[in-house]
């Protein structure tokens, strides 16, 4: 594992790139093009960028880095935004909002004194590609054939959907959950890896996993997905759903817990949610962008011809408005959670929101 260090055009990406011969870069140009952009967006980062690489996934002709960029303050106490893409392989698109963000950020990094500001208050912790794996063989799962969105320990308390909420039966089927009490795997492990050492202790924290392949509209989800019962810190998603209402009511995006859709055993956000929040001290609020990409499809309905056709926008402009609509988003959560003591609620504040939240996500349940 490599040490974290400030990016040089001649450091950690270069050297990266190097170690592929001619063939394994055609590879790559072919089946994770995703791999290519990213390294060539890293390797012309600003100084105050570092990256790491967390762990390699082993394939036949070629192994792939995981990558973990870092920007920001690096305060111990300083708020943390996170932001991962491409957990599962087919959706490409959720990876390719993140870097695109993270294409816009560090493009106005030299000149944006709004910006420059903005970054002393928070730290930004980005996993683009966490399943380069899956990506490059085009499929939902790792290469092992586990879905790593049911791979954490965590058991649904009711029923789950069949197969869907995760099954046991063999890896050739979808949403394989593998046998995660020997331990989740190897990408899971390297997330795993950077909340724990990132965000305990930390006063706030919120990190954004982005998805798509379900439901008609972009939907922001929160935990639970293993139990329909609220998560402990209720009241602080009602009051970040709030403000981001009060300042863009035009959005688009519907926020709800998980539970609402389906349950599912292993839930990584799940886990780690409870285990952040374990202590008592903090606050961590883990949010899943679901990209409502059943639109694309009765746009196009021969995309349904190609597997990733249901994950992704293949049409060119509606890729590139996929790849703007959420910039404004993200600026929030991190404007949000540099500035978190003024709307995480307190008190009489939380308790009111909390019966808010129970009034507006449960009622179904209560």
């Amino acid at each position: 594992m490599t040490e974290l260090r400030k990016l040089t055009p001649h450091s950690a990406i270069p050297a990266e790139q190097a170690r592929r011969d001619s063939r394994q870069r055609h590879l790559l140009r072919t089946f994770l093009p995703e791999m290519i952009r990213l390294e060539r967006v890293l390797a012309e980062a600003p100084g105050q960028v570092t990256v790491k690489t967390l762990s390699r996934v082993a394939l036949k002709h070629i192994d792939l880095p995981i990558y973990r960029v870092d920007l920001g303050s690096e305060a111990p106490d300083a708020p943390v935004v996170m932001l991962v893409g491409g957990v599962h392989g087919l959706e490409r698109i959720g990876s390719e909002v993140v870097m695109a963000w993270l294409r816009n950020l560090l493009a106005r990094m030299s000149w944006d004194g709004h910006l420059q500001a903005l970054l002393k208050k928070v730290r930004v912790t980005l996993l683009p590609i966490l399943n380069p794996g899956g990506m490059y063989l085009n499929q939902r799962s790792n290469p092992n054939g586990v879905d790593l969105m049911r791979n954490a320990p965590i058991t649904a308390q009711d029923r789950s959907a069949f197969l869907l909420g995760g099954q046991r039966f063999s890896p050739r089927l979808p949403w394989f959950i593998g046998d995660p009490e020997q331990g989740m795997e190897a990408e899971n492990q390297a997330l795993e890896s950077v909340i724990s050492e990132l965000l305990p202790g930390r006063p706030f924290s919120v990190a954004l996993d982005c998805h798509s392949g379900f439901g008609w509209q972009d939907q922001i989800w929160f935990p639970y997905a293993y139990r329909r019962r609220p998560m402990r810190r209720i009241e602080s998603v009602m009051a970040l759903k709030l403000i981001w209402e009060q300042a863009w009511p035009e959005h688009n995006y519907r926020f709800e817990p998980q539970s609402r859709h389906y349950l599912t055993h292993g839930d990584l956000w799940d886990y780690f949610y409870k285990k952040i929040n374990r202590s008592g001290e903090g606050a961590f609020i883990p949010l899943t962008l679901e990209l409502g990409s059943w639109r694309w499809i009765k746009k196009r309905p021969r995309q349904l011809l190609r597997l990733d056709g249901f994950f992704n926008p293949l049409v060119p402009h509606r890729h590139r408005r996929v790849l703007r609509s959420h910039l404004t988003f993200i600026d929030f959560l991190v404007s949000a959670a540099a500035h978190h003591e003024n709307w995480l609620p307190h008190s009489d504040e939380a308790s009111m929101l909390r019966e808010a939240a129970i009034a507006h996500w449960y009622r179904d349940h209560h």
